[in-house]
């Protein structure tokens, strides 16, 4: 089992301490952890960093844990500057970066970024997904689209890593998932999702695969988990209730069943069951005391689940 690890990125106005997340981000390589993430949520109340300017000093600051979003809401983004962004990226980590994308729910504030909802989300996700593999691999790129149209369009430097980084898909409809295994090198599962919801959704990855004659060996299964160690069980379902509500909002209240929290074993059998569910990696993703969550789960916990 392979293991990554949260990057704090809950930040209030003139709280941030570059040696704290320089610390972190040792230590969690230290510990073994192989992979640091982080989420994207570009409109909120929520003190939250950007992910691509968080991870450029991430990469400034460690020499050899992997980087990653999941996921960017490529919609909501202008596919040509998010290629020029993640490729630059990929450049001055010497190619560490991984890359997730998703279409977003219908929630989302799309008028904010000139996107009508009611247009075809999933043909504008697609096609920005073929601009950016384009730009990436391509001298010169010429593309009429639905949504944009390219002609002799260039970028460079390319990314480090070749052809680019690779895309890992999160979603959660057995559409977006058979979209994973056509488009992508990977699926995330969302933290909000039960390991039941996951193991279903780990069935339908792997009949796809399987239907597209692809290798599973070249195609990740991960899920993020939301999980606090605490010797006092109650305590620790009570604090991971309250950060959940302050991150979702109302549907907060309904997530509590998918942490996995409690004392070091009640982790390790959440953990393990996350594993049988067909998780090749798990992203530990502690919501709050982020650096003594990790010492703990890496010390007590990891070791243990296989």
């Amino acid at each position: 089992m392979h293991y990554g690890i949260s990057v704090p990125q809950l930040v209030a106005d003139g709280m941030f301490q570059p040696t704290e997340l320089r610390g972190y981000l040792d230590r969690a390589e230290e510990l073994g952890f192989e992979s640091a993430w982080m989420t994207e949520q570009l409109l909120g109340s929520s003190p939250n960093l950007s992910p691509l300017e968080t991870l450029a000093f991430a990469a400034a600051c460690n020499q050899r844990l992997r980087l990653g979003c999941a996921v960017f809401v490529t919609p909501l983004h202008n596919p040509v500057h998010l290629a020029k962004r993640i490729a630059t990226l990929d450049q001055l980590s010497r190619g560490r970066l991984e890359v997730g994308v998703g279409i977003g729910g219908r929630n989302r504030m799309f008028t904010a970024f000139d996107v009508d909802p009611d247009d075809n989300l999933v043909a504008r996700f697609t096609e920005g997904l073929q601009v950016m593999k384009a730009l990436w691999t391509q001298p010169t790129v010429d593309i009429d689209g639905q949504f944009w149209q390219l002609s002799g369009a260039a970028i460079e430097p390319k990314p480090f890593q070749k052809p680019h980084p690779p895309l890992w898909f999160g979603g959660r409809r057995p559409a977006a998932l058979r979209r994973a295994v056509r488009h992508g090198h990977g699926f995330f599962g969302a933290g909000s999702t039960t390991t039941a919801e996951f193991a279903e959704q780990v069935q339908v990855v792997r009949t796809a695969l399987a239907d597209a004659g692809r290798e599973t060996t070249n195609f990740r299964i991960v899920k993020r988990v939301y999980i606090a160690v605490d010797d006092d069980a109650d305590r620790a379902r009570s604090r991971m209730s309250e950060v959940l509500i302050t991150q979702y909002g109302a549907y907060g209240k309904s997530l509590l069943p998918v942490a996995v929290c409690g004392p070091p074993a009640a982790c390790i059998e959440g953990l393990r069951e996350v594993a049988a569910a067909g998780a090749e990696m798990i992203l530990i993703n502690p919501l709050f005391d982020s650096a003594a969550q990790m010492e703990r789960i890496a010390a007590e916990v990891l070791p243990h689940v296989g």
